[in-house]
């Protein structure tokens, strides 16, 4: 599996997401229609599916337009709100680009039909707007408790599994993981990294989920460090998962 990152709008990402035995691809998150057929045509693929995640328009918004440019394309999604759907999918459901194989993950709370894509095979995983490098998304739909069984979900995919986010938010999230865990060394070594290679016109997707379970708060709700430092700020917090949960995403819609 060949993927390539497309920027679009001010920083989202769509991916091809290309079989190299069929030369068929795929689409996830469709915003701006031009640099998604730019990469097409540049890579010399047959695009047969559009693979939304949710359906904000920062990531279906090019839908219609890409359906006009190449018909009968496949368009997964939850439901209805996907411009465009052809093909109702769910958890445990099984999408198909080219050979390639991906099995449809639930993982509601951004949305309510918030859904991931994770091709096992591959050792990787699309999600959207749910979990980011170093954040996940906000409570739109869902509510906390429903956000850590989402990225519990994805907390427990294997390690190597390669995470193909959204948004470019790192170095912001990772600031913010900073003031939660201002002593987690790796934490501090991957937001250097991040903000290197951002202000060189680099990408900071894809993390991992070995990444993400060692930096991003999160995920990391069990963390002794950042419950102590929110058990200082707010000594009357009950120290549960979905309370440390809920008032860090609290504290970071206000960051």
């Amino acid at each position: 599996m060949k993927v390539i990152a497309i920027p679009q709008l001010s920083d989202n990402y769509a991916y091809l997401v290309i079989d190299p035995a069929t030369r068929k691809a795929g689409i996830v998150d469709c915003a701006e229609v031009a640099p998604i057929l730019e990469a097409v045509d540049r890579e010399g693929v047959t695009l047969t599916a559009i693979l939304p995640t949710h359906h904000h328009f920062d990531h279906v918004g090019g839908n219609e337009d890409l359906l006009a440019a190449r018909p009968g394309l496949t368009v997964y999604g939850f439901d209805d709100r996907v411009p465009g759907l052809t093909d109702r999918v769910g958890q445990g459901d099984r999408v198909r680009v080219g050979s390639l194989e991906a099995r449809v993950l639930s993982i509601p709370a951004h949305t309510t039909g918030h859904i991931a894509y994770y091709f096992a095979k591959e050792n990787a995983v699309f999600t959207g707007d749910t979990l980011f490098a170093g954040g996940c998304g906000r409570l739109f739909e869902g509510d906390a408790a429903m956000m850590v069984g989402s990225l519990e979900k994805l907390r427990e995919l294997p390690d190597e599994t390669k995470v193909y986010f959204g948004h470019e938010y790192t170095v912001k999230n990772l600031d913010f993981a900073l003031t939660l865990e201002p002593r987690n060394e790796e934490l501090r070594k991957k937001r250097e990294w991040a903000a290197t290679t951002t202000a060189d016109g680099g990408y900071t997707t894809p993390t991992s989920i070995a990444s993400e379970k060692a930096t991003n708060p999160f995920l990391r709700w069990e963390s002794s460090e950042l419950r102590r430092t929110l058990a200082d700020r707010f000594p009357d917090l009950p120290m549960d998962d979905v309370s440390v949960f809920a008032k860090t995403r609290q504290l970071k819609d206000n960051f």
